[in-house]
């Protein structure tokens, strides 16, 4: 499904539509020996993905071209989850990468499986308490996780809602920052994946769960991994009470036992919120669903309406 796009290459040399991207797949596949002829346009959001006809071989071309050091890192990163053995999206060893082409960062993955198919729960548990037993190299230069920073940056850009909005969401900001500075985490200080829902674990073609987006992998508390599974099954009804259940019994940690729970519960939350914000202009669905969350923040009431994104 490709979502929609303003066409605005921000600040690459190429538009970001379907048109303006092709010489951008054709350029890179070419240099990396690789062919393009057929490839299948999957998304095109924050990033256009492509899947090869010639080979297994996704191609992700990101809309920001300061995001090239983050490629770079997550390269490295499923280099050495494959030398850990560790069930994650690999990439093609031939390939150097990232590369830059019409201003745009171009990396390539091997494709996990020829269909979508999102592993369970259960798996997700599994997959970070085998991560969370990792003990990463230096030389990976993982950067420390800042919430804070990163909810700041997401507030400061979003110019499509109205001003009353942006007070509103600055305000509780700047609230939960107090009580999140207070928290006293319980779990190990390391390595996390930061973006760990059921959304970036998919089935392999040959039936086990792998782990993809490597993108945000950061030094962090480890309650951020856990916090999504949670509140997707207590404030938002996404999960059921047994798949949550499954989830603590696997990972070996009931995070809504923790006495910081609802404070990290609402900063994650309100960095979704502050995230859909952005999308607004392009999309009527985004719009409305963020006008339903804001109101929800505001009278505490209706987070079971949410609509997952």
């Amino acid at each position: 499904m490709i979502s929609g796009s303003s066409g605005a290459s921000d600040g690459g040399g190429a538009e970001f539509t379907a048109e303006g991207l092709e010489p951008v797949l054709w350029e890179a596949c070419a240099t990396v020996g690789l062919d393009s002829r057929g490839a299948e346009l999957l998304r095109l959001g924050s990033n256009a993905v492509y899947r090869l006809t010639s080979l297994p071989v996704i191609v992700r071309i990101a809309r920001a071209p300061s995001v090239l050091a983050e490629m770079e890192r997550a390269v490295g990163v499923a280099r050495w989850l494959e030398t850990q053995d560790f069930p994650a999206m690999r990439v093609p060893a031939s390939v150097v990468q990232p590369l830059v082409v019409g201003g745009l960062v171009v990396t390539f993955w091997e494709s996990v499986q020829e269909h979508e198919e999102y592993a369970t729960v259960g798996e997700l548990a599994d997959l970070l308490r085998r991560l969370h037993w990792l003990e990463e190299p230096e030389s990976l230069g993982l950067p420390y996780f800042d919430p804070l920073a990163k909810l700041a940056a997401s507030l400061e850009g979003l110019d499509g809602i109205s001003g009353e909005d942006r007070t509103f969401l600055g305000e509780r900001a700047a609230s939960v920052a107090k009580d999140y500075d207070r928290l006293d985490f319980v779990l190990p200080f390391g390595m996390i994946h930061g973006d760990a829902s059921i959304g970036n674990v998919l089935r392999h073609r040959d039936g086990h769960a792998v782990l993809i987006d490597l993108d945000g992998l950061a030094l962090a508390p480890r309650e951020w991994d856990l916090i999504q599974t949670a509140i997707f099954y207590d404030r938002y009804g996404w999960r059921t009470k047994a798949e949550y259940a499954e989830f603590v019994h696997r990972y070996g940690f009931d995070l809504m036992n923790w006495a910081g729970y609802e404070t990290l519960a609402d900063l994650r939350e309100l960095m979704m919120v502050a995230w859909l914000g952005h999308q607004v202009t392009t999309s009527e669905r985004s719009a409305a669903e963020f006008a339903r969350r804001v109101r929800s923040l505001r009278t505490g009431e209706g987070r079971e309406e949410w609509g997952p994104f």
